[in-house]
């Protein structure tokens, strides 16, 4: 029940955050949502999803946290498939490709990122594995 119940909410908010260039919905307890558009690695469907992220320079990170679950999201294992993806923040989409920063870059972007949303130290600290920071460059750079 819990996993349909976030799939549809996850679909209002993107269907809201699309409808309102992200002046509605585009953000959660203060921190900002992008919406990432990826393909699904086992369907090869499109798939879309609120996320939170942090902006650093022109990159967007993502923070595959889940809450601290010990295994990463079904979203981070898309986007280690395929790079590809297009991202929203606001009114701006652009064209990205994702990789996981190494640990150097994670341990300086880790206290951004906890600056955005201060509960992913908590979730680090719940958790075994170490949660994964997704580097998204603009395409063609």
């Amino acid at each position: 029940m819990h996993k349909t119940l976030m799939k549809i909410i996850s679909k209002i908010n993107v269907f809201v955050y699309r409808l309102a260039n992200g002046k509605l919905m585009g953000s959660l307890k203060g921190s900002p949502i992008c919406l990432v558009t990826m393909r699904g690695r086992k369907t090869g469907r499109r798939i879309t999803i609120p996320l939170i992220y942090v902006a650093h320079g022109e990159n967007v990170v993502l923070i595959a946290s889940q809450g601290g679950a010990p295994k990463h999201p079904v979203w981070y294992h898309n986007l280690v498939a395929d790079p590809e993806v297009e991202i929203q923040a606001g009114s701006v989409r652009r064209a990205m490709k994702v990789r996981q920063a190494s640990d150097t870059e994670k341990a300086e972007v880790w206290p951004h990122a906890v600056a955005v949303y201060s509960e992913f130290d908590d979730y680090q600290a719940k958790t075994d594995r170490n949660i994964p920071l997704l580097i998204c460059t603009p395409s063609g750079t």
